[in-house]
């Protein structure tokens, strides 16, 4: 092997460890990028679940005053029939 082929071969082998390395930081870039989305969009879910419980006896009472709203109007339609 001539010392030309050497330098070459040894700069290839240089070139491919440093693309590994990069290679193996965008991996694990990607690896944490798709662990953050995912906490993400559990706090995310979490905070709709959370509020729903929250909102709950409100939004059960805002259903009883519908209820009850609709039914006085229900009986004046029958009163004025």
């Amino acid at each position: 092997m001539s010392p030309e082929e050497r330098e070459l071969l040894n700069r290839s082998v240089s070139l491919a460890e440093e693309n590994n390395k990069i290679l193996l930081s965008v991996k694990r870039s990607m690896r944490i990028s798709k662990i953050m989305t995912y906490i993400y969009l559990i706090f995310i879910i979490g905070s709709a679940a959370g509020a729903y419980y929250l909102l709950q006896p409100y939004i059960d009472q805002l259903i009883g005053i519908y209820g009850n709203v609709q039914g006085t109007f229900d009986n004046i339609k029958q009163f004025s029939q």
